[in-house]
C-alpha cells in the first residue's frame, strides 16, 4: 500500500513548528520562568533551589564523588588541580540490581541494605583508607526538597524504585549512617545536588561564561545562573542555580499525537514538555504516526529513538537498512517511497524536538540579560540525544540562530560528557573551601 499523500502531509505538518511559534514558545518558556521567581506555585516548572553557584575554577584537592541516578551506582575520587583541571584516579561502579543475585531497589529492599551497598562502593574507591580525610558530593536524581547543599530530603521515588524506608528521609544523613557502620566515618558527605546542576558546575569549571546547563536524553531538564537569588548559606558565584524541572513546563501547545499519549500516559497532564522532546518519548510519538499512516491506528511497535536515529542515518539510495527495521518492528514491507516518508517523519520529530529545546534555552539567555546586552556564553548539554541523535544538535543550533537574530554569534552549545561525577566533586569542594 501507498501512504495517503494529504495524511502524510497534515502528520508532518503536526510536527512542524514555524518561526512565528517558536518566537512565542520561548516567550511562554521565559514569562513562566518570571511568574516562578515571584511565586513558584505560578509556574508549570519546580524551579527547585540548588543552594549553590558557579565555582571560581579554583577550587582545588581531593575529592569523592556519588553519581547515584539510577540503578548504575558510580564513586569517583577525583584530584581536582584548579584553573580547569582535573584527574579522574579511581572509579568504581556497579548495579544496584543483579537479577537472581540481589535487588536493592524493590519493595522488600531496605535504606539500610541498599546505603550499606554504597558504603561499600566509596570504601572501594578510597582503598579501605579509615584516616585520611574526605569530602564527598553526591548527585542525587530523584524527586527532593533542598533547603541548603547537604539536605536533599526524597519526597518520592521514581525510575522504579521501591526501597522502603527512604521516601522522607535526607539521603545524606542514611549514607552518613552506613558509612559509619562500616568505620569509614572519615568519610564526611558536604553537597548533594540534581544531576543537571552537577553537568552545570562540570562545565562552568572547565570552561568560562557558562551559565546554563541541560540534559537532553532519556529524560529532559534545564537549570541555569539565576543573578537575583543570593543565599546567606548557599556556596558559589553570580548567585544561585535554580533546577527548572522543565521537563513538567506546559504552557505551550501540544498537537493530537502529544494530547492522545499524554493522556494513555501513568501521569497525564505532568512532564509535558519531557514527552514533546526526549528520547524516551520521540519512538512512541514516531509509532502513533505510523500506525495512522498505515491504517492501524493505536498499533504498537515498539519503536525507539535508536531506531528513529538508524533510519535518519541511512542514507542508501534503497533506504535498504531503514526498510529493515521498520520490517522488524512494523511487520510489513513498504514501498521505497513509503519507506522515504517514514524517514521525513523521523526527522521532522527530531527537528521538533530541537526546536522546542532551544527555545527554552533562549529564554533563559533572555531572562539572564534582562534589559541589556545578551553576553557571549556557552549552553552546556550532557546527554545521548544532544550527542548522538542525528539533526538534534545542528537544528538547535539554526533556531538559536533563528530566535536571536543579530544577537546569535554570541550564543552556542557545547557537550559537556560525565558532568554527574565531576560536578559533585566540585561541589564539595566550594561546600569545604567557601
Amino acid at each position: 500500500m501507498a501512504f495517503n499523500e494529504e495524511q502524510f502531509k497534515e502528520i508532518i505538518s503536526e510536527f512542524t513548528i514555524g518561526s512565528e511559534r517558536l518566537h512565542t514558545i520561548a516567550a511562554s518558556f521565559r514569562q513562566d520562568l518570571q511568574l516562578g521567581l515571584r511565586d513558584v506555585t505560578q509556574s508549570s516548572m519546580r524551579m527547585l533551589k540548588s543552594y549553590v553557584g558557579l565555582p571560581s575554577g579554583k577550587e582545588t584537592g581531593d575529592y569523592l564523588a556519588l553519581d547515584f541516578g539510577g540503578t548504575n551506582i558510580r564513586v569517583f575520587r577525583i584530584k581536582l588541580d584548579g584553573g580547569g583541571k582535573y584527574e579522574i584516579i579511581k572509579r568504581v561502579g556497579r548495579p544496584l540490581i543483579v537479577p537472581g543475585e540481589y535487588d536493592y531497589i524493590c519493595k522488600d529492599a531496605t535504606a539500610e541494605q541498599m546505603f550499606d551497598f554504597i558504603a561499600e562502593l566509596i570504601d572501594e574507591a578510597i582503598d579501605g583508607d579509615h584516616k585520611t580525610k574526605y569530602y564527598l558530593g553526591h548527585t542525587f536524581s530523584f524527586p527532593s526538597t533542598q533547603d541548603n547543599l547537604y539536605n536533599a530530603r526524597l519526597i518520592i521515588w521514581t525510575k522504579e524504585f521501591a526501597t522502603q524506608g527512604v521516601e522522607g528521609k535526607v539521603a545524606n544523613d542514611l549514607l552518613v549512617e552506613a558509612l559509619k557502620r562500616r568505620g569509614a566515618d572519615n568519610v564526611e558527605p558536604v553537597a548533594v545536588l540534581n544531576d543537571t546542576v552537577a553537568v552545570l558546575l562540570s562545565a562552568a569549571y572547565k570552561t568560562p561564561n557558562i551559565y546554563i546547563g541541560s540534559i537532553y536524553a532519556t529524560g529532559h531538564n534545564t537549570c541555569y545562573l539565576e543573578p537575583s537569588i543570593h543565599d546567606p548559606n548557599g556556596v558559589g558565584l553570580g548567585g544561585m542555580i535554580l533546577n527548572l524541572e522543565c521537563g513538567n513546563f506546559s504552557k505551550l501547545a501540544p498537537n493530537r499525537f502529544d494530547k492522545e499519549y499524554d493522556e494513555g500516559s501513568e501521569k497525564p497532564g505532568e512532564q509535558r514538555f519531557e514527552k514533546m522532546v526526549s528520547g524516551r518519548y520521540m519512538g512512541e510519538l514516531f509509532g502513533m504516526a505510523i500506525s495512522e499512516l498505515l491504517g492501524e491506528k493505536g498499533k504498537k511497535y515498539g519503536l525507539t529513538s535508536i531506531d528513529m536515529s538508524m533510519i535518519i542515518l541511512d542514507d542508501s539510495e534503497n533506504l535498504g537498512k531503514a526498510s529493515d527495521i521498520i520490517m522488524a518492528k512494523v511487520g510489513k514491507e513498504l514501498e521505497p517511497a513509503d519507506v522515504k516518508k517514514i524517514k521525513e517523519l523521523a526527522s521532522a520529530i527530531v527537528i521538533r524536538s530541537a526546536r522546542l529545546v532551544a527555545a527554552s534555552f533562549v529564554a533563559l539567555v533572555w531572562q539572564r540579560a534582562g534589559s541589556g546586552k545578551i553576553q557571549k556564553q556557552h549552553v552546556a548539554v550532557d546527554g545521548s540525544v544532544y550527542e548522538k541523535m542525528p539533526l538534534a544538535k545542528e537544528n538547535i543550533t539554526k533556531a538559536l540562530m533563528e530566535l536571536l537574530g543579530e544577537d546569535a554569534g554570541q550564543v552556542d552549545t557545547i557537550l559537556d560528557n560525565g558532568g554527574s561525577g565531576l560536578g559533585a566533586a566540585i561541589a564539595a569542594a566550594m561546600a569545604v573551601q567557601k
